[in-house]
């Protein structure tokens, strides 16, 4: 009997196919959509979910148990159950690799190529291939390096990352929220939005990591590996990602540094690597060198963290471009940031003759002092980033270019989906302002786009106003107020 029938419980028994022989015809002659039970397929994912689970539910109890234990046999999990599981976690429109593979190409007789796929996955026979490197713009105008892997290198890195979260997520602190089960970035504004609100916050540093997937020490990052993993099955894998490389004009590079950001295990290995750099560091600060209050949150490379007093910050800074650097790793100069800020800061700048306070970016969105409108209390205001916002409108711009000649109902219906996502994510408190703002410039570049496909185009702004009304969603608040959520989601 095979790995892939066995699990920490006993016996499980894996389903084959119907005639298996026949599955070769499916490879090259798929049967259309409406002839598939798609029933009994979502039930199969279902199921394998389940059995995931259940299997790794003794890994996350014994990783609660033992804060120090090491985990020697760990590749078993890695089962048929959870390469399909990760499989079905992936994007069905990401871009494909060096192999040319796609989600659609693959899931034509997935059950045996993930045979195929967990038998060489456990002689030892996988091999990864090199990334494929593309570039995708930022918002402030430079470009961001991305590693695209073949797609079975997301498949087994993604059941990689489902096994190693049974045992990091009861190592990693709280104060952590980028790229983890059931965390998101709104939990993470969530907190520091209480923090300000709730603690004696006086001043804020902005710490960004520079070029942190690319600088990060591929030898200490196995290090900090085996602090948990004694599995060295696991680590060879690991180790092989890294040193896989990446594709670019029609050469392979390999550095001893970076963890390939794009790839589907690289937010989990940027999280251990900052737990062990940073967050262990920081809580240990916290409770043996700060003299007041302190606040961390990190999300990935991005950290906030929060003073009573200014002192506490700047010693936190210094020791924390020692501690970075000795991991081989520095803070960006122009991104990283002491300023006074807080429910007091606005008063204590007047005192001094000074202006306003200064204002923060974190997860894109503004954060400003201010006053409610009743009883003159602090207010934390989050405002919608300016650079993210016209970037975003500069791709609409250009995307409208290209659908000119569409109908309008067409137009309407691609503008709904693009102005209800950005809606989800910055529809906060706060922020309605900028909501109505970015609704109208929406309006306005589809006014001149309409207006383009003809010179005797009359286009005035009610009758805009009416077709937009027709398919764009209003502004209005979407998300709860912080302390109202985070009290629901951390009722501790």
């Amino acid at each position: 009997m095979n790995d892939a029938q066995k699990s920490d419980s006993g016996i499980v028994a894996v389903k084959l196919a119907n005639n298996p022989g026949e599955l070769g015809a499916e490879l090259v002659e798929r049967r259309p959509e409406t002839k598939r039970n798609a029933t009994q397929q979502s039930t199969h994912r279902t199921q394998s979910r389940a059995r995931v689970t259940q299997a790794l539910e003794r890994v996350r109890q014994a990783a609660r148990r033992g804060k120090k234990e090491r985990f020697t046999a760990l590749l078993h999990h890695i089962t048929t159950d959870t390469l399909r599981t990760a499989f079905y976690a992936l994007k069905r429109k990401a871009a494909a690799g060096v192999d040319g593979v796609t989600w659609e190409d693959y899931e034509v007789g997935i059950e045996l190529r993930l045979d195929d796929l967990h038998e060489r996955v456990h002689r030892g026979d996988y091999r990864p291939q090199p990334s494929r490197r593309t570039y995708i713009p930022k918002a402030d105008g430079r470009q961001r390096p991305l590693a695209i892997a073949a797609l079975e290198d997301k498949i087994v890195q993604g059941a990689t990352v489902i096994v190693l979260n049974a045992i990091y997520e009861e190592h990693f602190l709280g104060f952590s929220y980028g790229f983890r089960p059931g965390r998101g970035a709104h939990d993470a504004l969530d907190a520091l939005a209480v923090a300000i609100g709730s603690r004696k916050v006086n001043y804020i540093l902005d710490a960004d990591v520079e070029n942190f997937f690319g600088a990060v020490s591929q030898t200490w990052l196995v290090r900090f590996l085996e602090h948990l993993i004694g599995d060295r099955r696991i680590i060879r894998l690991i180790q092989k990602w890294l040193r896989a490389g990446v594709l670019e004009d029609g050469a392979v590079t390999v550095d001893d540094r970076g963890t390939g950001q794009g790839s589907v295990i690289s937010p989990l290995l940027g999280n251990i690597y900052l737990h062990y750099v940073f967050d262990l560091w920081a809580e240990r600060w916290r409770r043996r060198e700060a003299k007041g209050d302190m606040i961390v949150v990190r999300y990935a490379d991005d950290q906030i963290v929060g003073f009573e007093r200014e002192d506490d910050a700047r010693r936190f800074l210094d020791a924390m471009h020692e501690r970075l650097e000795k991991f081989t790793l520095k803070l960006h100069p122009d991104k990283t940031r002491l300023i006074e800020f807080g429910r007091h800061a606005a008063a204590r700048r007047k005192a001094q003759g000074l202006g306003k306070p200064e204002t923060f970016n974190f997860l894109g969105f503004t954060h400003v002092c201010d006053k409610s409108r009743r009883g003159g209390r602090f207010l934390l205001r989050r405002i919608t980033r300016s650079d993210r916002r016209r970037a975003k409108l500069k791709d609409i711009k250009e995307e409208l270019r290209r659908r000119m000649h569409q109908p309008i109902p067409v137009q309407g219906s691609w503008l709904r989906q693009v102005v209800t996502g950005h809606f989800n994510y910055y529809a906060v408190p706060t922020n309605s302002r900028a909501l109505s703002a970015f609704r109208h410039w929406v309006m306005d570049l589809w006014r001149r786009t309409l207006r383009r496909r003809s010179q005797k185009d009359g286009l005035t702004w009610d009758r805009i106003g009416r077709i937009a009304d027709s398919w764009l969603p209003l502004p209005r608040i979407r998300h709860p107020w912080p302390n109202q959520r985070f009290a629901v989601n951390y009722s501790r």
